[in-house]
């Protein structure tokens, strides 16, 4: 059998009835990993010594009559910049090389208590921004090996794509889920602002980041989002409303009565054309389940993605604080561009960007009012070459890249990636859809709908 080959899901339910031990699952992961990780470079490290007693601990306890969790013995992979208590958590960086945390994140502590096993720490842009440190070898695509892997959470996508995981957690700040799921044709759901906790997991922009999962199906991602979501006291951003079984949303089958909004101008104004048609592909798969496509208007977003970096720029400053620029020589020179532009920020911009999300939450909430869900590209562009990536300065061409993203981590709509098929280059094609606030049952509905519809296939698990 080819574990790597099942989803999570199954992989959690073969263990419950016994068919699977977590061990024989672990051993399997951590063999794969050996033998291929060399290639693809996903891993920062592997805690196969703790991934195995962790594996022994959850067979003992099922074998005396525990009951199991609703993610036993599914393997995953940790960001680097959750806290692992005793264990590094080095962020992409150099300056943090050394930190041993003294607790775990909330994610951490919720998943393994679910039954969850961490294989290890997976690497991520310097800081989760948008360049890897010149010392560390990015991940390599598993797809096409001289194609990007999409910013920040690239060990997470690599990693889950490549069959090293069966799931992973990312983060995004202005496009850091969705790019990489986009990338590596996965699934990845941007949760609603404050419905994940952040305790424990080191800033990009506190005011901008977003916790949630990447993996390879959509019941796979709903089941992981089931145990992370929920109110912790210890993020003072932290949602105290009730978390929904997201994995009943899948027994929807068909999509009659939803409401897709689209904004024609928004998805085709310098947009590659193969981009618009994966939209255009999208949409017949979903319409062909029934929902029907409602033209909106998008409010305007140029000030919030011209300016993101300001946002990102001064809230990692303060993320910083303690190491920047008392160590700025450490620093790799993106990351160390965006925390100056934050230092140089004029006064009262960050306060005056803040104003303006507060108006564009507002008129996209009103657009989300008579519609289900609006679909739009993840990106502007098909996945480019690794040494053509989309620049990180704050000039035009990043503008574009993250006018897709970026304002809805400002207004911190939820939102879902989904893979729609190959293209004839062997990458895939990918599109989101974004929904209202706390409205991810309703985007794993229509997700798990199409996912069903499109049958997208991972040829790259080998």
């Amino acid at each position: 059998m080819d574990i790597h080959r099942l989803s999570l899901s199954d992989v959690t339910r073969r263990v419950k009835s016994g068919a699977l031990s977590a061990v024989r699952v672990t051993e399997a992961m951590l063999e794969r990993i050996a033998r291929l990780d060399p290639d693809y470079g996903a891993y920062v490290v592997v805690l196969a010594d703790r991934a195995l007693e962790r594996a022994h601990g959850l067979d003992a306890a099922m074998a005396r009559g525990g009951a199991p969790g609703s993610l036993q013995g599914a393997p995953i992979a940790l960001k680097d910049l959750l806290t692992t208590k005793g264990i590094p958590t080095t962020c992409g960086t150099t300056v943090l090389a050394d930190w041993r945390p003294e607790e775990d994140a909330t994610v951490v502590e919720r998943l393994e208590a679910a039954g969850a096993i961490v294989l290890g720490k997976v690497k991520l842009t310097e800081g989760a921004y948008g360049e890897h440190h010149p010392s560390v070898a990015p991940p390599i695509n598993p797809w096409k090996a001289n194609r990007w892997t999409g910013v920040s959470s690239s060990g997470s996508g690599v990693a889950v794509a490549a069959g090293l995981a069966h799931g992973a957690i990312g983060t995004d700040t202005g496009g850091s889920i969705r790019f990489p799921s986009a990338a590596c044709g996965l699934v990845g759901i941007k949760p609603t602002y404050g419905r994940v906790s952040r305790h424990g997991v080191f800033p990009l922009a506190e005011s901008l980041d977003h916790v949630g999962p990447m993996t390879r199906t959509v019941e796979d991602a709903a089941r992981m989002l089931g145990v992370m979501a929920g109110h912790d006291f210890r993020d003072s951003t932290s949602l105290d409303e009730p978390v929904p079984t997201y994995t009943t949303a899948l027994l929807q089958g068909r999509l009659d009565g939803t409401r897709i909004g689209i904004d024609w101008s928004y998805v085709t104004e310098d947009v590659d054309d193969l981009v618009v048609q994966t939209v255009r592909d999208a949409l017949d798969v979903l319409t062909g389940l029934g929902a029907e496509t409602v033209e909106i208007r998008m409010p305007d977003h140029t000030v919030l993605t011209d300016n993101w970096v300001i946002t990102c720029g001064v809230d990692c400053a303060r993320a910083h604080a303690a190491t920047y620029p008392a160590r700025k020589d450490e620093y790799g020179p993106a990351l160390a561009s965006l925390i100056d532009t934050g230092l140089a920020a004029p006064a009262g911009a960050y306060e005056r960007l803040e104003e303006e999300r507060a108006r564009f939450r507002a008129g996209f909430d009103d657009v989300l009012h008579d519609i289900d869900a609006m679909i739009a590209p993840c990106l502007p562009t098909p996945i480019t070459d690794a040494e053509r990536a989309p620049p990180s300065a704050a000039d035009a061409p990043r503008q574009r890249f993250i006018r897709f993203t970026a304002p809805f981590d400002y207004a911190g709509h939820p939102s879902i990636t989904l893979p729609l098929d190959v293209d004839a280059h062997g990458l895939p094609r990918a599109f989101q859809l974004i929904g209202r606030h706390l409205g991810e049952a309703g985007l794993v509905g229509i997700g798990g709908a199409f996912e069903r519809a499109a049958g997208f296939e991972y040829a790259t698990l080998a």
